[in-house]
């Protein structure tokens, strides 16, 4: 069935109920008031209702008028999503961009940067991978992802450096290490249940620093870090990670006599950079326009 309301006839109902009369309606429609009045009347004759009766001077919706005024505001928010749809694929922009992200980066922040690009590109889907290690460079390598922010970038790749790393070795002020009261061993550590994260990748070939006589692997990083806050075992985990539970005082720095603090990098890291899409291209920037600004609002907290 054809359609007999046009969308000029919907939105001129919607105006007269939003702008307040039919006077305001055609100033905001930039139509003359008799125009308006023809097309809501052309409208009610068509569908046989009464959108409006007159109660004073002023017109106001008939039970029947509120159904046609929520059902139009509807539509003509679906046309208006169409129309920018159709200009998104008009410009090129990708329907949907796939990024890979070392768990260890701050996923608030990077939630942030998705924001930013769907308020300029509302239909382009994007696809988050929370990778760790060798998973990351895996889905670069087997051309699942556009971008990835990693900790090495693989050779032949394309990437920009994004922000320095810094991983702490911690546990919960209780754990048994914390009360020998002298700088720490790595034999000290093996003596103790090491809690990590384990590699997303299927080859997984990182070997792990400590080779501890207990170990808990967990897929998740904030699982790892709540595990270490309960007292369960220490970890080395991003100081972006832990901010809270080191002020509320649920875990504390180990003091282990080399390496207690690692510092590292971050890296964006294209998949391909020559036939990158603009929505790719345009997260990118974002991504380093925020992490950008938030490392410098870091560095002022730190310094004031």
């Amino acid at each position: 069935m054809n359609p007999r309301i046009t969308l000029e006839q919907w939105q001129a109902l919607v105006a007269v109920v939003d702008a307040g009369g039919y006077a305001q309606a055609a100033e905001q429609l930039h139509k003359s008031q008799s125009s308006v009045t023809y097309l809501v009347q052309k409208l009610e004759s068509l569908l046989g209702v009464k959108a409006f009766e007159i109660k004073g001077r002023k017109a106001v919706l008939t039970p029947s008028g509120q159904l046609l005024h929520r059902r139009a505001r509807v539509l003509l928010d679906e046309a208006a999503s169409l129309e920018q749809a159709a200009k998104s694929a008009s410009a090129g922009w990708e329907a949907e961009i796939r990024i890979a992200g070392e768990i260890i980066f701050p996923a608030w922040l990077l939630l942030k940067c998705f924001d930013k690009l769907n308020a300029e590109s509302q239909h382009t889907r994007i696809e988050y991978y929370e990778s760790v290690i060798a998973g990351t460079n895996e889905l670069l390598l087997a051309g699942q992802v556009e971008l990835a922010i990693t900790a090495q970038v693989p050779q032949g790749f394309d990437g920009a450096l994004l922000m320095p790393l810094r991983m702490m070795l911690v546990a919960h002020p209780d754990h048994p290490l914390h009360k020998l009261g002298r700088p720490l061993t790595m034999r000290d550590l093996r003596a103790h249940r090491q809690l990590v994260v384990r590699e997303s990748g299927v080859l997984r070939p990182t070997k792990t620093v400590v080779e501890a006589t207990q170990r808990w692997t967990m897929s998740h990083m904030s699982t790892a870090i709540f595990a270490a806050s309960m007292g369960f075992g220490y970890g080395w985990y991003p100081e972006e990670r832990i901010r809270s539970e080191l002020k509320a005082g649920t875990l504390k720095l180990l003091p282990l006599r080399d390496g207690a603090e690692r510092v590292g990098q971050l890296y964006l890291v294209y998949a391909d950079r020559e036939s990158a899409g603009p929505g790719t291209l345009r997260l990118a920037q974002i991504i380093q326009q925020v992490v950008k600004a938030e490392c410098a609002s870091a560095a002022v907290g730190t310094t004031s």
